[in-house]
């Protein structure tokens, strides 16, 4: 699973909420670009991606579409709720922070149809 989350206390929160439920974290990106370097590395193996809305900024949506072009399944995460979603992305799981574990598990249960992505 990719992490990408702007806040360090809150992807290291996120890091171990997945952990608790049987994921493996295999990056986590604090940028857009770092974001985008390992959504293009396509030797990383990457099951899943949980994804920040808003990163100092910028908007994640060009990591989404590299992630997409590589079928790889993906949630969104923001402060904001649904509002900040544009067109082609209403269909993608959005956890509103903060967010309880259950939310974390029921997304995943969503998207990746079990745990241990």
């Amino acid at each position: 699973m990719l992490v990408v989350e702007d806040e360090t206390l809150v992807a290291m929160m996120i890091e171990d909420m997945l952990a608790d439920l049987g994921c493996v974290v295999v990056e986590v990106a604090s940028t857009l670009s770092e974001a985008l370097s390992l959504a293009d590395n396509a030797d990383l193996a990457l099951d899943g991606a949980l994804l920040d809305l808003n990163l100092g900024g910028e908007k994640v949506y060009p990591v989404a579409e590299r992630l997409a072009a590589r079928g790889v399944p993906f949630i969104f995460s923001t402060g904001y709720a649904m509002a900040g979603i544009v067109d082609g992305y209403s269909h993608v799981p959005v956890l509103t922070k903060p967010f309880r574990p259950h939310a974390l598990e029921h997304a995943l249960m969503t998207v990746f149809g079990g745990l241990g992505a």
